[in-house]
C-alpha cells in the first residue's frame, strides 16, 4: 500500500513539474531561436567586390559567410535566384600593422613577427522587387593578429582568413538578429 502510494505522488510530481516547466517556457511570451524576419527563410551571398589591392580577398570573405550563415542555421543558404534575400558586400579597405616592432642588430634589421591585419566591408540586404533594402548598408570591420614564421605571404593569407571568419560571424549575427 505505500509503495503504491509512493508511485502516485512520483507520477504526480512529475506531471507537475512538466506542467510547470511547459507552462514557464511557453506563457511568458520567450522563445528560443532566432530573431529572423518572419518572411525571411533564406539568404543568398552574391559575389564580393573588392575595392583593395589585396587578392582572393573576395573569394575567402564569401565561403566564410557561406559557412557562418549555415552554421549559424537562422537562414538556409541558397543561390541567388532561389533565395529569399540577397547579401551584397564589398571589402573597403585593408590595413596591416605590426603589433611587435622591427628588432635591429647592428647593420641587419629582423622583420616584426606578429602583425594585425583590420578588414572594412559595407553591407547591404536586398529583397529581389523590393525598392527598399531589407537592411541598408551598413560598415562592419573586424580583425586578426597573425604571426610570421618563415613566409610572410602565406600567413598573411592565413591572417586573411581568420579576419574573413570574424568579419563573417559579426556580419551574420547583425543580419539574424537586426529585427
Amino acid at each position: 500500500m505505500k509503495m503504491k502510494m509512493n508511485k502516485v505522488k512520483l507520477r504526480f510530481l512529475i506531471l507537475f513539474m512538466g506542467t510547470a516547466l511547459f507552462l514557464l517556457l511557453s506563457g511568458c511570451g520567450y522563445h528560443f531561436g532566432h530573431f529572423m524576419h518572419p518572411q525571411v527563410k533564406s539568404i543568398a551571398i552574391a559575389p564580393v567586390k573588392n575595392e583593395t589591392l589585396a587578392y582572393n580577398v573576395p573569394a575567402v570573405l564569401r565561403n566564410r559567410l557561406t559557412e557562418a550563415f549555415m552554421r549559424d542555421g537562422a537562414l538556409k543558404v541558397k543561390s541567388l535566384r532561389e533565395a529569399d534575400c540577397i547579401l551584397y558586400a564589398r571589402v573597403t579597405k585593408i590595413t596591416y600593422r605590426e603589433t611587435t616592432p622591427a628588432s635591429f642588430d647592428d647593420e641587419i634589421t629582423y622583420r616584426p613577427m606578429e602583425w594585425r591585419i583590420v578588414m572594412t566591408v559595407e553591407f547591404t540586404i536586398i529583397i529581389p522587387g523590393n525598392k527598399e533594402p531589407l537592411i541598408k548598408l551598413q560598415k562592419i570591420s573586424a580583425d586578426a593578429i597573425f604571426q610570421v614564421q618563415a613566409d610572410y605571404f602565406v600567413n598573411r593569407e592565413r591572417g586573411i582568413e581568420q579576419c574573413s571568419w570574424h568579419l563573417a560571424r559579426i556580419l551574420t549575427q547583425q543580419v539574424t538578429e537586426a529585427w
